[in-house]
């Protein structure tokens, strides 16, 4: 039987002329005002009616929104787009009744990410050039890697950030990610601000700070912005911009490093073991939440759990009560208290610990024990009370 391959999003940097950015800044008006509006109805269907609207429903009230004098500039883009926005809508409530997510807000022309969904019958690719739908020319991208040879989009995606800049992202399979080699190798990851990680074999990760070497230019850069005149004026479009690049090159840098650290880790170990954080709770603390923010734990998370499951290895993650700091890894004498400050400790047993060590230690001790009992096998964000740690499933692939 053929093996499942993976896909995998490749993402670009693309230039795109002045009529394709005029052409694109359209669709995403459109996309914006046709969720806004499913929403609305499903919202006003739901609390007058007590009626249920489906992806159907509104598809069909969109045919009919095209032929209204109000709102015909809808059909001057691809109505690829504009559809995928209702199923991005229809996903939106499947997780609100699912309880997994809150209930959908209505897009914001200022804050909402700016893009625009096609699949394969709204543009074209071939021999490296991409033209979308009511476009003559294909996108200027700048392939600063290759795709997968062989390679066939299936869903492509553009957007614009904050800073201005233009991404388009492919979607397509990837017969290059296979799993690895089994090894026997665990490790324990416990996060921090003063070492960005810390290994259960001792080694620690510096924090780079990313924020921090930027943090003058930054408050420069937003001072300025705060002088301008409020409103859509070109002076302050163009302050907002600085601030914007000035965030987008910190968050570039940071995401940098967290690839480079997590595909790290999945290359050398089979199990890793890390410690399920509640960082919103944590960003409470006004004193840290910067640092907090500025380390990106949960982006941490994320990068290794999806390259987990891509190369078969195992990511296991243990409860947030767990007292990963106040056990001793030698004896299991447990701590009454432990401050903050507090970063080297020696227990009674006469053991000196490194915090930090101790707590890898620790994190590893209880993520091995988990996986050998076999406790929990669905990966999850919350862990229900009374469980110690979920283990995530490595990718299986049929022979």
């Amino acid at each position: 039987m053929r093996a499942l391959l993976v896909k995998r999003a490749f993402k670009y940097r693309f230039y795109p002329t002045d009529a394709q950015a005029a052409a694109l800044s359209r669709t995403f008006g459109c996309v914006r005002k046709v969720y806004n509006l499913a929403l609305a109805a499903r919202t006003e269907a739901w609390r007058l009616r007590q009626e249920r609207i489906n992806y159907n429903a509104t598809s069909a009230m969109l045919t009919e929104w095209k032929k209204t004098e109000e709102l015909a500039y809808l059909g001057d883009v691809s109505s690829v787009p504009l559809q995928q926005a209702l199923r991005h809508l229809q996903t939106a409530f499947a997780n609100f009744f699912g309880k997994r997510a809150k209930y959908p807000r209505f897009k914001s022309r200022k804050r909402s990410r700016k893009s625009a969904e096609y699949t394969t019958s709204a543009f074209r690719y071939r021999d490296g050039r991409l033209t979308l739908a009511k476009m003559d020319q294909p996108l200027d991208i700048v392939w600063s890697r290759p795709l997968p040879r062989g390679a066939q989009p299936s869903t492509v995606t553009v957007s614009q950030d904050s800073a201005g800049r233009w991404f388009v992202s492919l979607l397509t399979e990837d017969p290059s990610i296979k799993p690895l080699h089994t090894t026997g190798a665990a490790v324990g990851v416990d996060a921090g601000l003063d070492h960005l990680l810390t290994l259960s074999t001792g080694e620690k990760i510096t924090n780079p700070r990313h924020e921090r070497r930027d943090r003058t230019r930054l408050a420069k850069a937003q001072r300025e912005l705060s002088r301008k005149a409020k409103g859509d004026g070109a002076n302050r479009a163009k302050a907002r911009r600085k601030v914007a690049r000035i965030h987008a090159r910190i968050a570039d840098r940071r995401r940098d490093a967290l690839h480079k650290v997590t595909t790290r880790f999945v290359r050398e170990n089979q199990t890793i073991v890390i410690e399920d954080l509640t960082v919103r709770n944590l960003l409470k603390n006004g004193r840290l939440a910067r640092a907090i923010s500025d380390a990106a734990w949960s982006e941490f998370r994320g990068m290794l759990e999806y390259k987990a499951q891509w190369y078969g290895r195992e990511v296991i993650v243990v409860d947030r009560w767990f007292p990963s700091s106040k056990l001793c890894s030698a004896c299991g004498r447990l701590q009454e208290k432990m401050p903050l400050k507090t970063r080297t400790w020696t227990c009674k047993c006469g053991i000196t610990h490194d915090r930090d060590v101790n707590a890898a230690n620790n994190l590893l001790a209880a993520g091995l024990a988990v996986s050998a009992c076999g406790a929990g096998v669905r990966p999850q964000r919350r862990t229900p009370g009374g469980r110690s740690a979920t283990k995530q499933e490595p990718l299986r692939r049929e022979p």
